[in-house]
């Protein structure tokens, strides 16, 4: 990575770095700008140079990563935006160590989920489908009867189309619990509550 500087009179000698070469020229000192702008001894004032600024990016290790439980009442919310929250939760991009490539996210317990609400007439008209790859074993089912015989399938249908499609997808979604009832048998686990908003 290469970033264009300009030389200023503010700049300070750096000790730390000698004999930096830059351009076949083997130079004794290399000036820093208080901003962070990297100059090289040696040229005029003004004159713009390009020097190479090496950046390490920061991988999280599995050791470092907290995976915490936390417990979301889904009564009177709604169903998307309820699932855009939680599948955050599960991906951890609410951490300053997340990675797109790894799991860093947190166990997500959501209760109540026969008493999520959702908006327009998606109750009649949205039909989830699926087909058991056999000639006629299409299988229709509208949200409404959904919510009525499994309540916690509306949910984890949501919040799985929200996640990535892959292996990592499929580890995030395991780390979901969803529970039609109050009531959750992972007391021993003391998920914290999240406090979600209409």
């Amino acid at each position: 990575m290469y970033k264009s500087t300009r030389i200023t009179p503010k700049a300070f000698y750096h000790p730390r770095l000698r004999d930096y070469g830059h351009a076949g020229i083997s130079l004794d000192k290399v000036l820093f700008c208080p901003y962070g702008y990297a100059v090289l001894g040696g040229f005029s004032k003004g004159q713009v140079v390009r020097i190479p600024i090496i950046m390490k990016t920061y991988q999280p290790k599995a050791k470092e990563i907290d995976r915490r439980w936390v417990l979301v009442d889904a009564q009177g919310q709604n169903l998307g935006r309820l699932a855009s929250r939680v599948a955050v939760l599960l991906r951890g991009k609410h951490k300053p160590v997340f990675a797109p490539h790894a799991d860093v996210g947190d166990f997500v317990v959501v209760i109540n989920a026969e008493k999520v609400t959702v908006t327009g007439r998606k109750l009649r008209q949205k039909v989830y489908h699926h087909h058991s790859q056999y000639p006629g074993g299409l299988k229709s089912v509208r949200m409404d009867t959904l919510l009525k015989e499994k309540p916690e399938r509306v949910l984890s249908n949501a919040v799985r189309g929200m996640l990535p499609k892959n292996t990592l997808g499929d580890a995030l979604f395991r780390k979901l619990k969803v529970y039609s009832g109050p009531v959750h048998p992972h007391s021993a686990q003391r998920p914290a509550p999240m406090v979600t908003s209409q």
